[in-house]
C-alpha cells in the first residue's frame, strides 16, 4: 500500500470523522502480547456513520484493514500496520435482557456480559467469564471454554458490512460456527448479538463461573504478556500435549519463550519483539511435526507484514 493511499483514506475519514481518526496510533497497548508497532490510520467508530466512511475509505483507496477487538488473540507485526485499523468504540459496548435472551454490542466484553447474564439468573454464557475477548470477537472466531462455545448460545449477529456500506443482521446458522473459526464476511464489522440462555439458579451460576476463573488462574500465565491459546488443538488431541512431548517448553527465540505453565502459550518476555514471537511459534511447530508428524495450525491472528509458513 503506498502513501498516496494512505493519505487520500486519511482525508476521506479525516472529513467525516475530525480528529477522532489518528495517524501512526501505537497498537501494543491495545494487545495482551503489548508488543508491535503502529497503525497508519487508527479509528474507534462510534456509530453507523463512522462505519460508513470507514467503509467509502476502503472503497475508494483498497486500503488494507483490521478489526480490534480486546487484542487477545493477535500479533501485530513490528513495522506495525500499513493500513487502517478499526476498533469498535464505546457506542458498542452495551448490553440488554429481553425474557431469556441477551443483545450486546460488539465492543461489550465477554467476562462482563457474562456477569450480566448471572445478574439476571440466566445461565449458558459461564464459559464466557475467563475468556478476555470482545463479544464481536468472541463470536467471529467462536470462541469458547470448557466445552461450550458461542456456537451453543447465538442466535443472530448484527454486522456492518465496509464494502457495501449497510448493515445486516445474519442468523447464527448461517455463518458456519467451527472450531475456533467462523464464515463471516471478512469487511463484515460484528456491531452486535444476539444470545438464547436459560433461567438458572444464581448460585449454580457463580459457582460455574468461578470454576472458569480459577481454572484460568491455575493453569495460564496471567500476570505475564501473551495472546493465550497459540495453536488449535488437533482433533481429538492437545497442542499442549503435543508441544511438551517435543520438548517445546524448552525453546525460545530472543525475549519470546514457550511458558511454563501451559505449554500452548508463548510469553513476550523482556524485550521480545513480534518477530522473536512469530520465529519461536514457527520453531515449536516444526518441533512437533518432526515428533508427531502433526503440523499445528496457529490460533493467533497475524496484524502486519508476517509469514507464518515453515521455513
Amino acid at each position: 500500500m503506498n502513501d498516496d493511499s494512505i493519505a487520500h483514506a486519511e482525508a476521506i475519514l479525516r472529513a467525516d470523522c475530525g480528529e477522532r481518526l489518528r495517524s501512526e496510533f501505537p497498537l501494543a497497548p491495545l494487545t495482551s502480547f503489548r508488543i508491535g508497532g503502529p497503525a497508519a490510520l487508527y479509528l474507534e467508530p462510534e456509530s453507523a456513520d463512522d462505519l460508513n466512511a470507514a467503509g467509502k475509505a476502503i472503497r475508494e483507496t483498497a486500503i488494507p484493514f483490521v478489526v480490534l477487538g480486546k487484542g487477545s488473540n493477535v500479533l501485530v507485526s513490528d513495522d506495525g500496520f500499513h493500513g487502517l485499523v478499526l476498533r469498535l468504540g464505546r457506542a458498542y459496548r452495551w448490553a440488554a435482557r429481553d425474557g431469556e435472551r441477551l443483545t450486546a454490542g460488539g465492543a461489550m466484553p465477554l467476562p462482563a456480559l457474562a456477569g450480566v447474564a448471572f445478574t439476571h439468573g440466566l445461565g449458558g454464557l459461564e464459559f464466557g467469564v475467563a475468556i478476555p475477548a470482545s463479544v464481536g470477537g468472541a463470536v467471529r472466531m467462536n470462541a469458547g471454554a470448557h466445552g461450550r462455545e458461542m456456537a451453543h448460545v447465538l442466535e443472530s449477529i448484527d454486522v456492518f458490512e465496509l464494502l457495501p456500506g449497510a448493515p445486516r443482521r445474519i442468523e447464527a446458522t448461517e455463518v458456519a460456527l467451527s472450531y475456533r473459526g467462523s464464515e463471516l464476511p471478512r469487511d463484515a464489522v460484528v456491531v452486535g448479538a444476539r444470545m438464547s440462555l436459560v433461567a438458572a439458579d444464581r448460585v449454580t451460576i457463580r459457582a460455574r463461573m468461578d470454576e472458569a476463573r480459577e481454572w484460568r488462574r491455575r493453569t495460564q500465565p496471567l500476570a505475564e504478556p501473551n495472546c493465550g491459546s497459540v495453536f488449535k488443538n488437533p482433533p481429538a488431541d492437545s497442542a499442549a500435549r503435543l508441544i511438551e512431548e517435543s520438548g517445546g517448553k524448552e525453546v525460545s527465540v530472543g525475549g519470546a519463550l514457550v511458558s511454563a505453565k501451559h505449554a500452548n502459550f508463548i510469553v513476550a518476555g523482556t524485550g521480545a519483539t513480534a518477530t522473536d514471537v512469530l520465529e519461536l511459534i514457527q520453531a515449536v511447530r516444526e518441533r512437533v511435526l518432526a515428533h508427531s508428524g502433526v503440523l499445528l495450525e496457529p490460533e493467533v491472528h497475524l496484524v502486519g507484514d508476517l509469514d507464518l509458513a515453515i521455513r
